[in-house]
């Protein structure tokens, strides 16, 4: 059974959307876990009280963790050895628990985490193609027609150049990510610094090109409320400085090197700095062309 986990803060809307996405799944054998890091709005656990559902359970932290330590709440609560965590704000398209869970079942015992075909939406769900996307899908994914497994260091020199990845579609395997402390201190890339953990262990990922996952990308994500500030690229290069010393110490020396130029986060500055101008944010635009024209 693939086990679904929400770390909720954020619209309350959005929230029961991906909530219903994930009860429309054509495959019923899944378990929903609704973890809320004490957002301040009472419709939410009066939604969940409303559900008559035994698959579905809702907990409300007591105090509020942040993003980090939610996510490890949410793997403290673990108990199936597939797991999902789900954004708050995206869709499980009406296929995706059973195409997971097929491939699942015929992967080899390597692949920890698969990374399924995924539909970009906007605020109000219609499909969108923005830059970041066309650039990610056009110079740093795999091309995929048909299953593709990646792992060593192939899949740690691609995933540095650009995470080409979407993190809340990913199914991981429960016991290699509770062997993978998420990092304190760097909410933004700990998906991309599992993920290389992973494969310097011997991880495989298994790619589909079934499309059965919405990922919701809007201005009022984390993510995105970083990115003109120029906050999101600090914690970016010192996630890639200790990738890149890692991946040395591991032999790993054209991985290191993607790390220390990591390409996809300097084109995302540059694309950034006409914003930065734009709001006449002139230290944030500083910010921005530093990192834009710096490797490590």
């Amino acid at each position: 059974m693939l086990e679904v986990f929400i770390p909720f803060w954020g619209d309350p809307g959005y929230l029961r959307d991906a909530v219903a996405s994930v009860r429309a799944q054509t495959d019923p054998h899944w378990r929903l876990v609704v973890v809320d890091d004490c957002y301040p709005d009472p419709t939410v656990p009066e939604f969940f009280e409303t559900l008559d559902d035994p698959r579905i359970r809702y907990v409300r932290n007591d105090t509020n963790l942040g993003i980090t330590d939610n996510y490890r709440r949410c793997l403290d609560l673990a108990s199936e050895s597939w797991i999902v965590f789900l954004g708050c704000d995206d869709l499980m398209l009406p296929d995706y628990v059973a195409t997971m869970t097929a491939a699942i079942a015929d992967a080899p015992e390597q692949v920890h985490v698969i990374q399924p075909g995924v539909r970009v939406v906007d605020e109000r769900g219609g499909a969108v193609k923005p830059l970041v996307d066309r650039v990610k899908r056009r110079f740093f994914a795999p091309r995929v027609t048909e299953s593709l497994i990646l792992s060593g260091e192939r899949l740690a020199t691609s995933l540095l150049r650009g995470n080409w990845t979407y993190w809340p579609s990913l199914a991981l395997r429960t016991e290699v990510v509770r062997a993978h402390p998420f990092l304190d201190g760097l909410p933004l890339v700990q998906d991309l610094a599992l993920l290389v953990d992973m494969s310097l262990s011997g991880s495989q990922m298994l790619v589909l090109p079934d499309e059965v996952f919405a990922y919701r990308r809007h201005s009022a994500s984390a993510s995105s409320a970083t990115v003109v500030d120029g906050g999101r690229f600090a914690g970016e290069r010192d996630y890639f400085a200790i990738a890149a010393d890692t991946c040395t110490a591991h032999g790993w020396h054209t991985a290191a090197r993607a790390a220390r130029i990591h390409a996809a986060s300097r084109l995302y500055a540059v694309s950034q700095l006409p914003v930065a101008v734009r709001h006449r944010s002139w230290a944030s635009a500083r910010t921005l062309a530093a990192h834009a024209t710096r490797t490590l």
